[in-house]
């Protein structure tokens, strides 16, 4: 496992972070035994939510925290905070209140006195975006938190983070958590470009697309019936589209050569980019876990990853090459 500086922070993360989502596993006995699977495979770094646990509010997070007693100290966990927990107005959103009510819950569930990087789950527009982040300094003045982080924002939203953390003199933001891989590459449009003259560091979830690039999935062939996609998830069609497909056949032909699963060799484009801190997988096994931690420790060659851009590129980006 290679460990590398969270942005611009002297925080050293692994490559790998462990997403504590767990959208296909229900047993808990099995979710921590993943958890100590990624631990004992040198990741140090998990994802996780006050939400996650499949409409089960806080699972996740109580999960963790009974899998890392003894050893909290020696992991880096990043929580986010945003969409509802209850039905009153007051349990969703980046308020000050909900903020302030959350971070306590989450610092109860995961049985530990600090987080090390609270995140913003997504924007929120109803809320002034100063009183998010003088809520947050609050917290990370309290103690009960380390570094600030945002989820699902754009390019020019965490800009203007930064210029109202300045203006303000807040904690400044250290991370951004975004999705990218071979079929979402939006990322490169404005995000990327900012992130290299920001020095933020970058989370990547969804590095898979929920499995599709771990090459188990063939175009017009049923889905897999251990996989979400073979469970009910909607829109396969139009997200394995022919070019895609072609795209994932390419991914399987490096794997073999380079003795590498489809997985491993996904993982390893995505972390090919400078911009990039951390990749989140999403395992819901222990097996899974040490396939994808496979993907550190080497790297693409220039012309596998030239072929990989060019295969997958959305039409945006072929105009670029």
């Amino acid at each position: 496992m290679e460990y590398v500086n969270l942005g611009k922070t002297g925080l050293k993360v692994s490559q790998i972070c462990l997403g504590t989502a767990f959208r296909g596993q229900w047993d808990d006995d099995i979710c921590s035994k993943t958890i100590s699977c990624a631990l004992d495979n040198g990741i140090n770094f998990i994802d996780t939510s006050n939400v996650y646990g499949e409409n089960r509010v806080g699972h996740a997070e109580k999960v963790l925290g009974k899998t890392l007693k003894g050893k909290r100290d020696k992991v880096v966990i990043a929580t986010k905070i945003f969409h509802p927990v209850g039905s009153d107005p007051n349990d969703r959103g980046l308020s000050k209140v909900h903020l302030m009510r959350e971070i306590e819950n989450s610092l109860r569930r995961l049985q530990t006195d600090y987080i090390d990087i609270l995140m913003f789950h997504e924007p929120d527009k109803n809320i002034p975006l100063e009183e998010s982040l003088r809520a947050a300094d609050n917290i990370v003045k309290q103690g009960k938190t380390r570094y600030i982080g945002l989820s699902r924002f754009s390019a020019w939203q965490a800009s203007e983070t930064s210029r109202l953390s300045e203006r303000y003199h807040y904690e400044p933001v250290s991370v951004m958590q975004n999705r990218y891989n071979l079929i979402h590459r939006e990322a490169e449009i404005e995000l990327l470009p900012f992130l290299k003259k920001s020095s933020l560091g970058l989370m990547v979830y969804s590095p898979l697309c929920v499995g599709l690039l771990s090459g188990r999935f063939k175009r017009g062939e049923p889905s897999p019936a251990d996989t979400p996609w073979g469970q009910g998830y909607k829109g396969i069609d139009l997200l394995l589209t022919k070019e895609i497909d072609i795209a994932i056949d390419e991914l399987r032909k490096i794997a073999k050569k380079r003795e590498k699963t489809p997985a491993q060799v996904a993982i390893a484009w995505i972390l090919s980019h400078p911009e990039v801190t951390s990749v989140i997988i999403g395992p819901d096994t222990p097996e899974q876990v040490k396939d994808n931690i496979g993907a550190s420790g080497w790297k693409l060659t220039a012309e596998e990853r030239k072929i990989l851009d060019d295969l997958s590129a959305p039409l945006w980006a072929k105009r670029r090459f």
